[in-house]
């Protein structure tokens, strides 16, 4: 590969150029990728608290609805939920973090959980949609958390990859380059020299 490198002083001039730009990118993307971790540690450490908090709501939630089935009549169970009067619609916004594009989920509801009359039902079932109300925000931010964890860890092993590159293939390789060329130009300035030195002794004599 050597071999084929044009040895000039442009070339010289030009690799010395591409070493500055890759180092000032190497810098930069070790920013990015160190402030990346330090990111997605800080969600990773939410997670764990908020599945073992959805876990526990739903279980709680699920408890409820055996006991408020077990306490109606089928038919009045399958009347109290089939005509829901609550809306529910998801907004997606986006912010930024080191250029990553990560979600933040927005929940927009209207409407009352509690949709039917009390004559039927029993203090079990409004004690059961309630929980589930408060296991679905907890459940949306799980997931809010948990994408933009998949999302940062896409783009944090992307940029280790690429500082990678710069630290161990681009720069090595063209500082080897530069060294190679500032060789074979100091050779070709002694061969001159030597030339030049061989031209004054025949003139002299």
């Amino acid at each position: 590969m050597l071999a084929n490198v044009n040895a000039t002083r442009m070339e010289l001039l030009r690799l010395r150029k591409r070493v500055a730009l890759a180092s000032r990118g190497h810098r930069l993307l070790s920013e990015k990728r160190d402030e990346i971790s330090r990111q997605l540690i800080q969600i990773a450490r939410s997670i764990q608290p908020l599945r073992q908090k959805v876990e526990q709501e739903l279980s709680q939630t699920f408890r409820r609805f055996m006991l408020a089935r077990a306490s109606m009549e089928p038919e009045h169970v399958k009347a109290a939920l089939s005509v829901p009067t609550k809306k529910f619609s998801m907004v997606m916004n986006f912010a930024s973090v080191m250029n990553v594009k990560v979600p933040q989920l927005v929940k927009e509801i209207e409407g009352d959980i509690l949709c039917y009359g009390y004559g039927t039902t029993s203090g079990e079932m409004d004690v059961a949609l309630l929980s589930l109300e408060r296991a679905f925000d907890t459940l949306i931010e799980l997931a809010e958390k948990e994408k933009q964890a998949r999302l940062l860890a896409v783009e944090l092993q992307m940029t280790r990859r690429r500082v990678n590159v710069l630290e161990h293939v681009v720069i090595p390789e063209t500082q080897e380059t530069i060294k190679f060329i500032n060789t074979k130009l100091s050779e070709a300035e002694r061969d001159n020299t030597t030339r030049l030195m061989k031209m004054a002794d025949i003139i002299r004599s």
